[in-house]
């Protein structure tokens, strides 16, 4: 007689209960996201689901529920430390909750934005979280009148789309002042791009912190980037060449910084011994040039769990409310008391 052997049967939603002892309800609440479950219900439910290997159909939920369970993500770079540390906040605020980010790029361009944005709606992501960009808000507010909008970058209020930003006038001013407590009096400033919102916030709080301690502003010291390495390679070399004396730079962003301490490097001249140098963001890398650099912190990790838990409770219809991360200036050795 020939003997069959049957292979194991996968597990379902009711051998999840059985072995956690909960109800088969419970269960699927937990899966579904459609009510909360008591942390003991959770973490045995869990416990399960790790022992048995149990992969639930998530197309059928879907189906079922009429949610993909998957969150939209507009970031403008996929390579950037500023847009990953934000991405991975989004990402571990959506942990433990049966959603999943699907992240795309709009590389700076409204009309790509607005095409990504199209895309992730007709992948019938349940939400969209929105880094940065160039879309207007009427723009943003009319998508929200077709899935629910967090925005980071901008101040936005309307019923289906909230945004929120942070105070880079005010770090600006904290930043140039700890260099003028420090004797510098001839700062130059490496801007940002014009267009862009918090370039132009940081430059006003060059500008007005200056003007607030009646120090002459020379607009020869400041000069143009792009956020870049190579626009603050550019910039410290226009100011070298322009013969404008300055013991200290304020960079627009850290990677702006970065090319200036090259373009310093290759001249000779010593940082902090000659030149002090402050940036803007606080990448991950930031702490370990050479010297370690001044600059202000932007929390951005925290900044995406904001985002990650404000577009949940939106999709969720539960009020909530921002405790926007303060920036914060971080000073290391790139910056020397003179005087």
């Amino acid at each position: 007689m020939k003997t069959v052997t049957h292979a194991a049967l996968p597990p379902t939603v009711h051998m999840v209960a059985r072995e956690a002892g909960v109800s088969a309800a419970t269960v699927s609440r937990f899966l579904n996201g459609t009510a909360r479950v008591s942390d003991d219900k959770r973490k045995a439910i869990e416990s399960v689901i790790e022992r048995l290997n149990f992969k639930p159909n998530v197309l059928a939920q879907n189906l079922k529920t009429g949610s993909s369970r998957t969150i939209g993500v507009l970031t403008q770079s996929l390579i950037s430390g500023y847009f990953t540390d934000a991405m991975a906040g989004i990402e571990d605020a959506l942990k433990h909750t049966g959603y999943a980010p699907l992240i795309v790029s709009g590389h700076w361009h409204a009309d790509e934005e607005a095409e990504r944005i199209e895309l992730l709606i007709a992948r019938r992501v349940d939400g969209l979280v929105i880094l940065t960009g160039r879309l207007t808000d009427a723009q943003i507010v009319d998508f929200s009148r077709r899935l629910p909008i967090m925005v980071f970058g901008r101040q936005l209020d309307a019923p289906r789309a909230f945004g929120f930003c942070q105070d880079h006038y005010r770090a600006a001013c904290e930043a140039v002042q700890f260099l003028l407590l420090q004797g510098h009096r001839h700062i130059a400033f490496i801007a940002g791009p014009a267009d862009h919102d918090d370039a132009r916030a940081r430059l006003a709080g060059y500008q007005d912190t200056l003007q607030r301690q009646q120090i002459k502003l020379d607009p020869r010291l400041i000069v143009d980037g792009d956020f870049h390495e190579s626009g603050g390679l550019q910039a410290v070399e226009q100011l070298l060449e322009s013969g404008q004396r300055f013991t200290a730079i304020f960079a627009a962003n850290d990677l702006s910084a970065y090319g200036a301490r090259l373009g310093l490097y290759r001249r000779n001249i010593r940082v902090p011994d000659d030149v002090s140098i402050v940036g803007f963001d606080d990448l991950h890398s930031s702490s370990c040039t050479t010297p370690p650099l001044t600059t202000v912190r932007q929390p951005l990790f925290e900044v995406g769990r904001c985002l990650g838990q404000g577009i949940l409770n939106m999709i969720a219809h539960q009020p909530f409310t921002v405790d926007v991360p303060a920036l914060a200036l971080v000073v290391r050795e790139s910056v020397r008391r003179i005087g």
